[in-house]
């Protein structure tokens, strides 16, 4: 056990005859980890990028509550009243009449 902890830390099972078992294994773990840091990096760009489109629908959103909110306020009789006195235009002083058609029957 001491013996082979002593040939890990001095490298020699590196460099020992039968060390090409040994590159293969080293060479597909060290394969491994870089897909794996590749694969976290890549979760992590993904991660910031769902943060600002967060952050863009939360601000279009509030664009948008802002114009409907204004588009309510000119929609508002008083405010049409007011601009169409501006214009010289003023409402009827005589309510509107109901016109009623009676179809005829032709035979």
């Amino acid at each position: 056990m001491k013996q082979s902890i002593y040939h890990v830390l001095r490298g020699t099972f590196l460099v020992s005859d039968d060390s090409f078992k040994n590159w293969r294994v080293i060479l597909f773990i060290s394969g491994l980890a870089l897909i794996m840091i590749a694969s976290s990096h890549n979760a992590d760009k993904k991660v910031y990028e769902i943060a600002h489109l967060k952050n863009e629908v939360k601000e279009i959103r509030s664009q948008f509550v802002d114009g409907r909110s204004r588009l309510m306020r000119l929609k508002m009789e008083s405010h049409v009243v007011s601009v169409m006195n501006k214009k010289g235009l003023s409402s009827s002083e005589t309510p509107p009449k109901k016109i009623k058609v009676t179809a005829s029957k032709k035979d």
